[in-house]
């Protein structure tokens, strides 16, 4: 059965999720393992946001299976909190949301 216009197929992967695992993966492991650390250790407070994004980070890393809009929420929640030089404007800023 074709797909409606402008629908992905179930089972497909939306387009934009490829460019958005990359984006995340070339942040590095060292700025990944810490935004790990940063979103359980808020999680661990009861932030929902910080405890769905931790989660998908830790499977993007352990190569495990994540939904591509799990994957486009954390790319889009990184794009939203790293600048250029891949640092985040203030730490102590980040634990409080």
């Amino acid at each position: 059965m074709a797909s409606e216009r402008g629908t992905i197929k179930e089972g497909d992967v939306h387009p934009m999720a490829v460019y958005a695992l990359g984006y995340i993966i070339d942040l590095g492991p060292e700025v990944l393992f810490r935004w790990l650390g940063a979103l359980s250790s808020c999680a661990i407070e009861g932030n929902e946001l910080a405890d769905i994004c931790g989660e998908t980070l830790r499977r993007i890393i352990y190569k495990e299976r994540v939904s591509d809009r799990y994957v486009l929420g954390l790319a889009w929640y990184l794009r939203s909190q790293i600048k250029d030089d891949n640092t985040v404007e203030s730490w102590d800023n980040f634990y409080r949301s």
